[in-house]
């Protein structure tokens, strides 16, 4: 068979992205994309690239997820994550955890080091003491956004809703030069959402899915995420691969039938198993970046397609963005 060509594909949340943020969604996605590519271009598993990459995001205040999530009804920082490997179908879950930088790498840990799939709250923070996570003030995770925006939502003419437009997870998916696919998600939920609240960040089936060495595809947050829960949007993209269609086109007809089923909006990357991409979106707008053949491209806006070679960026990521 040979060796295959590794892709990346991250994404930094759909909906509405205000301008002041662009040029920092641009930059934070372009940056993730790199360091995951950096790992795959020197024979690293995929496992290691997305996570790699979901931490980049994770670290960069721009994104809903680590620092810079948005607060539930209290004001804390609550964060749900999942990782997944496509060599053997396993996966690690974590879903309400607080005061810890990185929910990504707990979410790995439950899947290497336990034997269950998803832990959440209390029991999580048990088991990242347990593994020697060391605990972040949950004060160090919320950003003067995130606070202003929980302190609008709270007032009595407030609209919550308004002001979902601009959130999501982040998310990557790769397949690295053995053929191995794994995608990771991380997110901080919805803004003043009920304590406790899991979303469909951590559940199998609604943002990520597998199919051994076959297909690979991660679902990004739609306004209201139960959409996803309805339709199992990875299912259903994977069946129309099954079926023949491209990524691109798997894509695109999910999303419509989502849209049109449930009023869902959203967006998806995907890769399958001959390293073909998609980044699309029903939203305003998504930011997204890829790599392949040392290429890699970016946007954030229906049609926007930046191209550089990978040196370039690195080039210009070295100068600072």
């Amino acid at each position: 068979f040979g060796r295959m060509k590794p892709v990346i594909v991250v994404h930094g949340g759909a909906g509405r992205i205000f301008k002041e943020r662009e040029e920092g969604s641009r930059a934070g996605v372009v940056r993730a994309a790199l360091q995951g590519y950096g790992i795959l271009k020197q024979g690293g598993s995929a496992l290691d690239a997305v996570e790699e990459a979901v931490r980049s995001m994770e670290d960069d205040p721009h994104f809903n997820a680590g620092c810079g999530s948005v607060l539930n009804e209290k004001g804390e920082v609550e964060m749900d994550a999942i990782i997944m490997d496509g060599k053997n179908l396993d996966s690690g879950a974590v879903s309400a955890v607080k005061c810890i930088a990185n929910p990504i790498k707990l979410a790995r840990l439950v899947m290497e080091k336990t034997k269950h799939m998803l832990l959440t709250d209390y029991g999580a923070h048990l088991f990242a003491q347990a593994m020697g996570i060391p605990e972040t003030p949950g004060e160090k995770l919320i950003t003067k956004r995130s606070r202003e925006r929980w302190r609008k939502n709270l007032e009595p003419d407030s609209n919550p809703e308004e002001f979902q437009k601009d959130l999501g997870t982040v998310g990557a998916v790769a397949i690295d030069s053995e053929g191995n696919v794994a995608c990771a998600t991380s997110t901080g939920g919805l803004s003043n959402k009920l304590i406790g609240r899991v979303g469909d960040t951590a559940c199998i089936g609604m943002r990520c899915g597998v199919m051994p060495l076959i297909f690979w595809r991660y679902l990004i947050k739609t306004k209201v995420s139960h959409a996803i829960m309805k339709v199992v949007l990875a299912r259903l993209i994977l069946y129309h691969m099954e079926q023949g269609m491209s990524p691109e086109m798997a894509a695109d007809t999910a999303l419509d039938y989502m849209k049109t089923r449930v009023g869902g909006l959203g967006g998806v990357i995907v890769v399958n198993s001959s390293g073909e991409w998609a980044a699309r979106f029903s939203t305003k707008q998504m930011s997204w970046a890829t790599v392949k053949d040392d290429q890699l491209h970016y946007g954030i806006y229906p049609g926007e397609r930046h191209t550089k070679s990978v040196d370039e960026a690195l080039a210009s990521e070295s100068e600072g963005f």
